[in-house]
Protein backbone atom coordinates (compact mmCIF):
# COMPACT_ATOMS: atom_id res chain seq x y z
CA UNK A 1 0.00 0.00 0.00
CA UNK A 2 2.88 2.10 0.83
CA UNK A 3 4.38 1.29 -2.27
CA UNK A 4 1.34 2.21 -4.25
CA UNK A 5 1.14 5.62 -2.35
CA UNK A 6 4.26 6.39 -3.01
CA UNK A 7 3.52 5.91 -6.69
CA UNK A 8 0.86 7.61 -7.21
CA UNK A 9 1.05 10.88 -4.54
CA UNK A 10 4.76 10.86 -3.49
CA UNK A 11 4.43 10.22 0.57
CA UNK A 12 7.03 10.18 2.42
CA UNK A 13 7.50 7.23 5.12
CA UNK A 14 6.42 10.43 7.66
CA UNK A 15 3.62 11.39 5.84
CA UNK A 16 2.26 7.64 5.56
CA UNK A 17 2.66 7.26 8.89
CA UNK A 18 0.53 10.52 9.50
CA UNK A 19 -2.08 9.30 7.73
CA UNK A 20 -2.34 5.65 9.28
CA UNK A 21 -2.89 7.75 12.64
CA UNK A 22 -5.02 10.04 11.24
CA UNK A 23 -7.70 6.78 9.92
CA UNK A 24 -6.87 5.30 13.61
CA UNK A 25 -8.13 8.25 15.30
CA UNK A 26 -11.53 8.32 12.72
CA UNK A 27 -11.62 4.49 13.59
CA UNK A 28 -11.68 4.88 16.95
CA UNK A 29 -13.74 8.09 17.27
CA UNK A 30 -16.67 5.96 15.19
CA UNK A 31 -16.38 3.13 17.21
CA UNK A 32 -16.68 4.58 21.14
CA UNK A 33 -20.73 5.30 20.49
CA UNK A 34 -21.03 1.22 19.87
CA UNK A 35 -18.79 0.49 22.66
CA UNK A 36 -21.00 2.14 24.89
CA UNK A 37 -24.04 0.98 24.28
CA UNK A 38 -22.84 -2.79 24.88
CA UNK A 39 -21.00 -1.40 28.17
CA UNK A 40 -23.67 0.60 29.20
CA UNK A 41 -26.00 -0.75 31.77
CA UNK A 42 -29.39 -1.59 30.88
CA UNK A 43 -31.50 1.02 33.24
CA UNK A 44 -34.75 -1.38 35.28
CA UNK A 45 -38.01 1.00 35.06
CA UNK A 46 -39.07 1.27 38.60
CA UNK A 47 -42.52 -0.83 39.15
CA UNK A 48 -44.23 2.31 40.42
CA UNK A 49 -42.64 4.89 37.42
CA UNK A 50 -45.83 4.77 35.35
CA UNK A 51 -48.16 4.99 38.13
CA UNK A 52 -46.10 8.61 38.92
CA UNK A 53 -46.28 9.42 35.32
CA UNK A 54 -49.96 8.72 35.34
CA UNK A 55 -50.64 10.64 38.45
CA UNK A 56 -48.25 13.68 37.00
CA UNK A 57 -50.75 13.64 34.19
CA UNK A 58 -54.24 14.16 35.42
CA UNK A 59 -53.19 15.88 38.49
CA UNK A 60 -54.62 19.58 36.30
CA UNK A 61 -57.71 17.68 35.44
CA UNK A 62 -57.95 16.63 38.93
CA UNK A 63 -57.81 20.55 40.22
CA UNK A 64 -60.61 21.56 38.19
CA UNK A 65 -62.57 18.16 38.37
CA UNK A 66 -62.57 19.11 42.00
CA UNK A 67 -63.70 22.64 41.84
CA UNK A 68 -66.40 21.91 39.71
CA UNK A 69 -67.22 19.03 42.07
CA UNK A 70 -67.24 21.74 45.03
CA UNK A 71 -69.21 24.55 43.04
CA UNK A 72 -72.01 21.56 42.52
CA UNK A 73 -71.93 20.09 45.86
CA UNK A 74 -72.37 23.33 47.46
CA UNK A 75 -75.80 23.18 47.63
CA UNK A 76 -76.03 20.04 48.97
CA UNK A 77 -73.17 20.36 51.77
CA UNK A 78 -75.50 23.40 53.31
CA UNK A 79 -78.11 22.45 55.58
CA UNK A 80 -81.18 23.90 53.67
CA UNK A 81 -84.58 23.57 54.89
CA UNK A 82 -87.39 23.73 51.79
CA UNK A 83 -90.33 25.78 52.16
CA UNK A 84 -93.39 27.16 50.25
CA UNK A 85 -91.97 31.04 49.24
CA UNK A 86 -92.34 33.76 46.34
CA UNK A 87 -89.39 34.74 44.54
CA UNK A 88 -90.83 38.13 44.02
CA UNK A 89 -90.67 38.56 47.77
CA UNK A 90 -88.45 36.63 49.36
CA UNK A 91 -85.18 38.10 50.81
CA UNK A 92 -81.92 37.42 50.63
CA UNK A 93 -81.66 34.98 53.92
CA UNK A 94 -84.83 33.26 52.50
CA UNK A 95 -82.81 32.19 49.66
CA UNK A 96 -80.00 31.20 51.27
CA UNK A 97 -82.22 28.74 53.85
CA UNK A 98 -83.50 27.06 50.46
CA UNK A 99 -79.33 26.12 49.73
CA UNK A 100 -78.25 29.19 47.67
CA UNK A 101 -75.12 30.68 48.65
CA UNK A 102 -74.61 34.37 49.60
CA UNK A 103 -74.01 35.35 46.35
CA UNK A 104 -76.71 33.38 44.71
CA UNK A 105 -78.79 35.00 46.56
CA UNK A 106 -78.12 38.84 46.91
CA UNK A 107 -77.86 38.11 42.48
CA UNK A 108 -81.30 37.09 42.53
CA UNK A 109 -82.63 39.68 45.35
CA UNK A 110 -80.73 42.52 43.28
CA UNK A 111 -83.09 41.28 40.14
CA UNK A 112 -85.85 41.61 42.00
CA UNK A 113 -85.26 45.03 43.59
CA UNK A 114 -84.54 46.50 39.99
CA UNK A 115 -87.86 45.93 38.89
CA UNK A 116 -87.31 41.97 37.47
CA UNK A 117 -89.92 39.91 38.28
CA UNK A 118 -91.03 36.23 38.35
CA UNK A 119 -94.74 35.56 36.62
CA UNK A 120 -94.49 31.59 36.94
CA UNK A 121 -92.33 29.29 38.91
CA UNK A 122 -90.52 28.37 35.85
CA UNK A 123 -89.27 31.70 34.79
CA UNK A 124 -86.75 30.54 37.74
CA UNK A 125 -84.83 29.09 35.04
CA UNK A 126 -83.59 32.22 33.70
CA UNK A 127 -81.78 32.25 36.89
CA UNK A 128 -78.33 31.21 35.92
CA UNK A 129 -77.35 31.51 39.76
CA UNK A 130 -79.54 28.31 40.27
CA UNK A 131 -78.46 25.50 39.20
CA UNK A 132 -80.47 22.82 37.18
CA UNK A 133 -80.33 20.47 40.04
CA UNK A 134 -81.59 23.43 42.51
CA UNK A 135 -83.86 24.72 40.28
CA UNK A 136 -85.71 21.12 40.62
CA UNK A 137 -85.33 21.21 43.73
CA UNK A 138 -86.98 24.34 44.40
CA UNK A 139 -89.82 24.25 41.73
CA UNK A 140 -92.67 22.19 43.54
CA UNK A 141 -92.17 25.29 46.62
CA UNK A 142 -92.58 28.46 44.06
CA UNK A 143 -96.27 30.37 44.88
CA UNK A 144 -96.33 33.47 43.13
CA UNK A 145 -98.93 35.16 44.44
CA UNK A 146 -101.64 36.52 42.39
CA UNK A 147 -101.25 39.87 41.12
CA UNK A 148 -104.00 40.42 38.57
CA UNK A 149 -106.20 42.51 40.50
CA UNK A 150 -103.75 45.00 41.41
CA UNK A 151 -102.00 45.36 38.75
CA UNK A 152 -105.73 46.26 37.30
CA UNK A 153 -105.40 48.97 39.74
CA UNK A 154 -102.49 50.17 39.13
CA UNK A 155 -102.82 50.49 35.59
CA UNK A 156 -106.48 52.22 36.59
CA UNK A 157 -104.69 54.49 38.64
CA UNK A 158 -101.85 55.50 36.03
CA UNK A 159 -104.65 56.30 33.49
CA UNK A 160 -106.33 58.33 35.99
CA UNK A 161 -103.37 60.63 37.30
CA UNK A 162 -102.84 60.98 33.48
CA UNK A 163 -106.00 61.92 32.71
CA UNK A 164 -106.30 65.99 32.90
CA UNK A 165 -109.15 68.05 32.76
CA UNK A 166 -109.32 70.66 29.41
CA UNK A 167 -107.91 74.10 30.23
CA UNK A 168 -107.55 77.08 28.56
CA UNK A 169 -103.82 78.49 28.96
CA UNK A 170 -101.72 81.05 27.96
CA UNK A 171 -98.36 80.47 26.62
CA UNK A 172 -97.05 83.84 26.79
CA UNK A 173 -97.59 83.92 30.22
CA UNK A 174 -98.04 80.36 31.92
CA UNK A 175 -95.71 79.38 34.06
CA UNK A 176 -94.02 75.30 33.92
CA UNK A 177 -97.68 74.44 36.45
CA UNK A 178 -99.69 75.88 34.07
CA UNK A 179 -98.46 74.50 30.85
CA UNK A 180 -98.26 70.54 32.75
CA UNK A 181 -102.24 71.00 33.44
CA UNK A 182 -102.22 71.16 29.38
CA UNK A 183 -103.67 67.38 28.14
CA UNK A 184 -100.95 66.18 26.08
CA UNK A 185 -98.11 68.64 27.91
CA UNK A 186 -95.83 66.69 30.39
CA UNK A 187 -93.22 68.17 32.43
CA UNK A 188 -90.55 67.64 29.80
CA UNK A 189 -92.55 69.82 27.61
CA UNK A 190 -93.51 72.11 29.61
CA UNK A 191 -90.04 73.28 30.42
CA UNK A 192 -88.82 72.62 26.57
CA UNK A 193 -91.73 75.65 25.37
CA UNK A 194 -90.32 78.14 28.41
CA UNK A 195 -87.05 77.96 27.68
CA UNK A 196 -87.97 77.80 23.73
CA UNK A 197 -90.19 81.27 24.54
CA UNK A 198 -87.61 82.64 26.80
CA UNK A 199 -84.84 82.40 24.20
CA UNK A 200 -87.33 83.90 21.50
CA UNK A 201 -88.51 86.33 23.45
CA UNK A 202 -92.34 85.50 23.79
CA UNK A 203 -94.23 84.20 21.07
CA UNK A 204 -96.16 86.05 18.30
CA UNK A 205 -98.05 82.90 16.87
CA UNK A 206 -98.95 79.56 18.51
CA UNK A 207 -97.66 77.82 15.17
CA UNK A 208 -94.17 78.64 17.11
CA UNK A 209 -94.80 75.92 19.00
CA UNK A 210 -93.83 73.33 16.09
CA UNK A 211 -90.16 74.58 16.76
CA UNK A 212 -89.45 73.19 20.27
CA UNK A 213 -88.19 70.10 20.28
CA UNK A 214 -90.11 67.09 20.07
CA UNK A 215 -93.13 68.67 19.42
CA UNK A 216 -94.76 67.59 15.58
CA UNK A 217 -97.67 68.40 14.01
CA UNK A 218 -99.80 65.35 15.61
CA UNK A 219 -99.17 66.47 19.01
CA UNK A 220 -99.48 70.75 17.94
CA UNK A 221 -102.88 69.22 17.10
CA UNK A 222 -103.37 67.84 20.26
CA UNK A 223 -102.78 70.65 22.51
CA UNK A 224 -103.39 73.85 20.15
CA UNK A 225 -107.32 73.94 21.42
CA UNK A 226 -105.74 74.15 25.01
CA UNK A 227 -103.69 77.01 24.30
CA UNK A 228 -104.33 80.93 24.05
CA UNK A 229 -101.77 83.70 22.71
CA UNK A 230 -102.20 87.04 24.32
CA UNK A 231 -100.28 89.97 22.82
CA UNK A 232 -97.14 91.13 25.22
CA UNK A 233 -94.48 93.21 24.42
CA UNK A 234 -91.71 90.92 22.84
CA UNK A 235 -88.10 91.13 24.08
CA UNK A 236 -86.62 92.89 20.68
CA UNK A 237 -82.38 93.76 20.20
CA UNK A 238 -81.83 97.14 18.38
CA UNK A 239 -80.08 95.83 15.13
CA UNK A 240 -77.93 98.87 14.20
CA UNK A 241 -76.48 98.43 17.62
CA UNK A 242 -76.39 94.79 18.82
CA UNK A 243 -73.46 92.75 19.20
CA UNK A 244 -72.86 89.21 18.15
CA UNK A 245 -73.44 87.83 21.43
CA UNK A 246 -77.15 89.77 21.64
CA UNK A 247 -78.25 88.16 17.81
CA UNK A 248 -76.99 84.66 19.27
CA UNK A 249 -79.59 84.30 21.26
CA UNK A 250 -81.95 84.34 18.29
CA UNK A 251 -82.69 80.80 17.46
CA UNK A 252 -83.29 81.99 13.97
CA UNK A 253 -79.79 82.81 13.17
CA UNK A 254 -76.54 80.79 12.56
CA UNK A 255 -73.41 82.39 13.10
CA UNK A 256 -72.87 83.16 9.49
CA UNK A 257 -75.85 84.66 8.94
CA UNK A 258 -75.41 86.42 12.45
CA UNK A 259 -71.68 87.77 11.16
CA UNK A 260 -73.53 88.76 7.61
CA UNK A 261 -75.97 91.33 9.16
CA UNK A 262 -72.75 92.86 11.08
CA UNK A 263 -70.33 93.07 8.01
CA UNK A 264 -73.47 94.81 6.01
CA UNK A 265 -73.87 96.88 8.76
CA UNK A 266 -69.89 98.27 8.94
CA UNK A 267 -69.64 98.30 5.14
CA UNK A 268 -73.25 100.08 4.56
CA UNK A 269 -74.09 102.19 7.85
CA UNK A 270 -77.11 101.42 9.50
CA UNK A 271 -80.30 99.86 9.07
CA UNK A 272 -83.59 101.76 8.30
CA UNK A 273 -85.92 98.98 7.18
CA UNK A 274 -86.44 95.16 6.03
CA UNK A 275 -85.58 95.94 2.77
CA UNK A 276 -82.08 96.47 3.72
CA UNK A 277 -82.26 92.45 5.14
CA UNK A 278 -83.29 91.61 2.18
CA UNK A 279 -80.02 92.84 0.68
CA UNK A 280 -77.83 89.98 2.48
CA UNK A 281 -78.18 86.71 0.26
CA UNK A 282 -77.88 84.35 2.98
CA UNK A 283 -81.22 86.19 4.49
CA UNK A 284 -84.14 84.67 2.72
CA UNK A 285 -87.37 86.29 2.62
CA UNK A 286 -88.93 83.29 4.93
CA UNK A 287 -86.10 83.87 7.37
CA UNK A 288 -86.93 87.59 7.68
CA UNK A 289 -90.42 87.21 8.27
CA UNK A 290 -89.58 85.16 11.12
CA UNK A 291 -87.14 87.60 12.82
CA UNK A 292 -88.86 90.89 12.15
CA UNK A 293 -90.79 90.75 15.53
CA UNK A 294 -87.76 90.38 17.22
CA UNK A 295 -85.67 93.52 16.07
CA UNK A 296 -85.92 97.13 16.10
CA UNK A 297 -84.20 99.89 13.42
CA UNK A 298 -84.32 102.42 16.24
Amino acid sequence: MRTWLNKYFGFSKGEFNGLLFLVFIIIVLKSIPIIYVYIKPVEIDSPNLMAEIKRISITEQDRYASVREDILDLEAKKEARLFSFDPNTLPQSGWETLGLSPKQAKSIVNYTSKGGRFYQPEDLKKMYTISPDMYIKLLPYVKIADKGNSHKSLVFERKEFAKKVSVIVDINRADSVQLDAVKGIGPAFAKRILKYRERLGGFYKKEQLLEVYGLDSAKYAEIKDQLILSKIDLNTVNINTATFNELRTNPYLSYKQINAILQYRKQHGDYTSKEDLRKIVILNPELIEKILPYISFK
